[in-house]
């Protein structure tokens, strides 16, 4: 199988996986009123999903360290399958916690190795474009997965929606096992190449900008259908979720043509960033006027997903073992945001915070992110440049285009 169809099969179990990530949000109300529980606290089961998508795939990487890729890959969509079938059968709030954060323990071992994988298969000059598919795959999950759950929710019952989800990853699962050629590389990191990636500044930096980053998108996106109705009056979020994730699917695919055609992931993440903010701050003010919400909410969209893919080109070198390690952390620290951005979130809410300043919460996050990246990086640079160590991508995980943006001398750039 050619190396375009093999990314495919990744990209449809990152639909699957994306489908199961984001659909969530809009189940909250159903779950809650089902299992009677509130909002905010049906809410922390995405956050049992996210922090153990965070904090337990990577132990349970490290002990299938000695997996071959293809063999990682099967092992979490059988899990996921299982997980997602859990969470429909489920009666119970401790149920419900459970078989979510298995869902996410299973889709936190997938997208590190389908992201390695991606990078395998094809030639050094496509890597962004590789990488921007698999991403888009998780991205249209929300365009087309997500509505159609929400749409089979409201007619069946939000257990039929993750019965589609199911579905979902049992497609994956047959395509991947079936189809999907052996790859080259150790596909699952240990844990003393992850914490020995963090303690490499550049990639310590890339890490904590995708750490607030999450916390200001994700942990939004939990709670968007109340705070969409607070700023708008929204009543159905679907159509609006639709929009978010058009604008995902579009900066997802088109951020890996910039990566490859620009050579500055740096330079174009600290924008992503500072645009996310932008967004998320107008969110509240354009509810006041019909029909302008869309307007923050596609851009919203495309911003944040599109940051993945420069951050991951960062951390991908030619050494497949510190790239896998790199971008397991940074996988990591994406759903440990998510899971302190989402926990935060649902404990503003249960504590009287008003739904519609939120947003405002997480682009001050966002811009934080900014700053973090602003200050952190030229003081790398003057630090190697004053050391003569080298700035290169491949020996410290992050790349020559971070001087470069930081405005710094390229060195030993190839």
């Amino acid at each position: 199988m050619g190396g375009t169809r093999a990314v495919a099969l990744l990209a449809l179990g990152s639909f699957a996986m994306g489908t199961d990530a984001y659909a969530m949000a809009g189940l909250l109300p159903a779950i809650g009123a089902d299992l009677h529980v509130s909002v905010s606290l049906a809410g922390q089961s995405v956050t049992a999903f996210t922090l153990c998508y965070a904090l337990a795939a990577p132990l349970f990487s490290a002990v299938l360290a000695r997996w071959g890729t293809r063999t990682v890959l099967v092992t979490a969509l059988v899990v996921f399958v299982l997980a997602n079938a859990g969470t429909a059968l489920t009666g119970s709030y401790a149920g419900l916690l459970g078989t979510r954060a298995l869902a996410g323990a299973a889709a936190g071992l997938f997208t590190p190795a389908a992201a390695t994988a991606a990078v395998a298969l094809v030639p050094p000059e496509r890597r962004g474009r590789a990488l921007g598919l698999v991403l888009g795959g998780m991205s249209a999950g929300t365009v087309l997965g997500v509505p159609l759950g929400l749409l089979v929710a409201a007619a069946h019952g939000w257990r039929a929606a993750l019965w589609l989800i199911t579905a979902l990853g049992v497609a994956a699962l047959l395509g991947v096992a079936g189809a999907l050629p052996p790859v080259r590389g150790a596909a699952a990191p240990s844990l003393r190449a992850r914490f020995g990636a963090l303690a490499r500044p550049r990639v310590a930096v890339v890490v904590a900008v995708t750490f607030t980053q999450t916390v200001a998108g994700l942990g939004l996106y939990t709670y968007l259908e109340p705070v969409l109705h607070r700023v708008a009056g929204i009543g159905s979020v679907v159509p609006y979720l639709w929009v978010w994730g058009i604008g995902g699917v579009c900066g997802s695919l088109l951020a890996g043509t910039l990566v490859d055609r620009t050579g500055k992931p740096a330079l174009l993440a600290v924008a992503l960033l500072g645009t996310l903010g932008g967004a998320l701050a107008l969110l509240p003010w354009a509810g006041a006027v019909p029909g302008l919400v869309l307007l923050p909410l596609v851009v919203w969209g495309a911003v944040g997903w599109a940051f993945v893919v420069p951050q991951q080109h960062r951390l991908l070198g030619p050494d497949a073992q510190g790239g896998a390690a790199a971008v397991g952390l940074n996988s990591s620290a994406t759903y440990l945001g998510g899971a302190v951005g989402s926990a935060l979130g649902g404990l503003a809410l249960a504590h009287g915070l008003d739904a519609g300043r939120l947003p405002l919460l997480a682009a001050g996050v966002a811009c934080a992110g900014v700053l973090l990246h602003l200050t952190a990086v030229p003081a790398l640079a003057r630090r190697e440049a004053r050391t003569g160590r080298p700035t290169t991508e491949h020996a410290h995980g992050a790349g020559a285009a971070d001087a470069t943006a930081a405005g710094a001398p390229e060195r030993n750039a190839p």
